[in-house]
């Protein structure tokens, strides 16, 4: 296959499912005792960072820039993708941001470090690259992850960091595999790195201004922002792992569903709130109101309850639907008031009357852009040897997205135990993908008829 061809070739290295074994919750147990990065020397502020880019879609793309903002010695060296049309775009649009805005980071990737094709990642991984974005659809980072920590590079995992309950074992027992080394992993949930919230949350975990947290209400409602592509505009011969990657939001198997994939910064800060400590068991409901074109398998609205110990439950309210309301709100109630953020306005705290006790104060210059606090952090972090590693809360998250959307795909209640061990592996085939294969994936969840191994 030549590095310039347009798609993959059908010849492609199958997605490797070997080590996507089904384990016991030990393996999650483990890793909430786990310690942490093991401090490193840093990398000397002479020495250029090499940076691999595996997934060049939007996202990706700005996570990119946002590298090359981070550290004054830093290059763009090699990017990988299943598109060789989205790669050009990427490296078009970086070029065109850096004229703009002039960011230190250079963008040095010539034809022979572009690779298209399933195997592309293990391409970068093997090149003399320092960090790696892994900013692909959400069913590969798993596969990717594991690999970029065996490879032992510095890793930015953009969310969620699986789409089933198999993904998430794997993950765990990825991250694991990274306690003690010297390596940074930052995950790409970015409200964890906004100031205003880690302020607010100090407020509220440490310095106990509203009291004991008796429950959350968080929204993520928003317009349809990936819709499926009409069956007309299928190529001839394109296969249906094409077709189905094309499409990938619509498609469990590939981005979840927009609990996993996106709604689950909603879940990550209710995780946030409550310690990253297990729920002890979720009710969802969900379905699909505005039936899309092709052949996806989401939902388009959840809502999920989740219980914690003394009563404590935790709401999130979930919509991808044009033309309705759109809010992106927390509001955690305690014994002596409420943190409200964005209702409308700066995170604020009012007591029991409804009076503001305190409120964020953004600095002149306006408050700094979460995704590019985290590369700063992150970039840090590499330089100094205080190597940070959001490893065991970032899969944690992402399972709690994970098992909202298999209670309301079921109908079912589920506690944390049945979610993490539940016969969940939404991959096509257990012995790998090529790029021609056939695959039909699940039709659309019927709850109380669609059925999941080990949920009850």
């Amino acid at each position: 296959m030549s590095d310039s061809t347009s798609q993959p070739s059908p010849s492609s290295n199958p997605f490797d499912r070997r080590n996507f074994v089904k384990t016991t919750a030990g393996t999650a147990a483990a890793a909430a005792a786990f310690t942490g990065a093991a401090k490193g020397q840093g990398v000397d502020p002479d020495k250029k960072l090499k940076i691999g880019f595996i997934g060049t879609g939007g996202r990706g793309t700005g996570a990119a820039e946002q590298a090359l903002t981070a550290d004054d010695n830093c290059e763009l060296y090699a990017v990988a993708d299943l598109f060789q049309e989205r790669i050009d775009l990427s490296l078009q649009t970086l070029n065109a941001r850096k004229a703009k805005a002039n960011f230190p980071g250079e963008i040095n990737v010539p034809k022979e470090r572009q690779f298209v094709g399933l195997d592309g990642y293990r391409k970068i991984l093997e090149s003399d690259v320092d960090v790696v974005l892994l900013t692909t659809t959400p069913g590969f980072r798993p596969l990717h992850l594991r690999a970029a920590v065996e490879a032992g590079k510095h890793i930015f995992a953009e969310k969620p960091m699986a789409v089933d309950a198999a993904g998430v074992r794997h993950g765990y027992e990825t991250i694991k595999m990274s306690e003690g080394k010297p390596l940074s992993i930052v995950a790409g949930f970015c409200w964890r790195y906004s100031p205003s919230r880690v302020e607010a949350f100090k407020k509220v975990m440490e310095e106990g201004m509203i009291g004991d947290v008796v429950s959350m209400y968080a929204t993520y409602y928003a317009g349809y922002s990936k819709p499926h592509k009409e069956p007309s505009e299928r190529k001839p011969g394109e296969s249906d792992i094409e077709w189905q990657i094309r499409n990938w939001y619509n498609y469990t198997w590939l981005g979840g569903g927009g609990l996993v994939e996106q709604a689950v910064h909603s879940v990550d800060k209710i995780g946030w709130v409550m310690g990253d400590t297990d729920p002890i068991l979720c009710r969802s409901t969900g379905g699909l109101s505005v039936k899309q074109p092709g052949n996806g398998n989401i939902f388009d609205h959840y809502h999920v309850a989740y219980e914690y110990p003394n009563n404590v439950w935790c709401h999130l309210g979930a919509r991808k639907t044009p033309g309705c309301k759109n809010e992106n709100a927390d509001i955690i109630r305690g014994t002596k008031g409420a943190l409200v953020i964005n209702r409308p306005g700066d995170p604020r705290i009012e007591d029991n009357d409804g009076n503001i006790v305190w409120r964020f104060r953004k600095p002149r210059s306006g408050e700094p852009n979460m995704y590019q606090v985290e590369h700063d952090e992150f970039f840090k972090s590499i330089r100094t040897g205080e190597h940070i590693n959001d490893g065991p809360r970032m899969m944690h998250s992402s399972m709690m997205a994970i098992m909202g959307r298999m209670s309301a795909h079921t109908g079912k209640e589920l506690t944390w135990e049945e979610a993490m061990n539940a016969g969940e592996d939404l991959h096509p085939d257990e012995a790998g993908i090529s790029w021609a294969d056939s695959y039909e994936p699940n039709p659309v969840a019927t709850p109380g008829v669609t059925t999941i191994e080990g949920v009850a």
